[in-house]
């Protein structure tokens, strides 16, 4: 059975286990690096209703049955929607998931109407800011200087503008 992807909810149970070990990458990564008084943990901020339609969604790259990676966006104003959680399975790394799960909530950011993506990785995650950088994502911060000045690394996308309805040739017989 091929891959397929699946709109859900952060609280599906099909996603807990990725949402787990993305919480241990993050904590192995950066241990107390973002730790402030009075602001949760990156995976407790925002609550799942967050990432439900009509201003955001929450995807899984499901195979056989299992979530194997996933993503999120939420709205951030009304034309820019702010991916979050792109994630895949450390075992299934390096064959292209991260990138296929982009391209999907790119494709469903704009069915619902976002014209720019908004995101950002930490300094501690090169792959991730290879992979925007490597399909078409502005860097936001100063390049130039060590990414750990920065810790939070922001990029942003503007997406295609949907082509203009072509009027049909009877429409324009009519016209005449």
């Amino acid at each position: 059975m091929p891959d397929a992807f699946l709109y859900t909810s952060p609280d599906d149970a099909r996603a807990r286990p990725l949402v787990e070990a993305l919480t241990w990458e993050y904590d192995s990564r950066y241990g107390n690096l973002f730790d402030e008084e009075g602001v949760p943990p990156e995976m407790e901020r925002y609550p799942a209703s967050d990432f439900a339609v009509p201003h955001g969604n929450f995807v899984l790259l499901m195979r056989d049955g299992v979530a194997i990676g996933g993503g999120a966006f939420k709205r951030f104003d009304a034309e820019t929607a702010e991916f979050k959680r792109i994630w895949t399975r450390a075992d299934l790394r390096r064959q292209g998931l991260a990138r296929r799960i982009l391209i999907e909530l790119e494709a469903q950011a704009a069915r619902q109407h976002y014209r720019r993506i908004y995101l950002t990785t930490g300094c501690r995650q090169p792959e991730a800011v290879g992979l925007y950088l490597g399909w078409g994502y502005t860097a936001l911060y100063d390049r130039s200087i060590d990414p750990e000045i920065h810790r939070t690394l922001p990029f942003e996308k503007w997406l295609p503008t949907p082509p203009a309805s072509v009027a049909q040739p009877e429409a324009l017989a009519s016209a005449a």
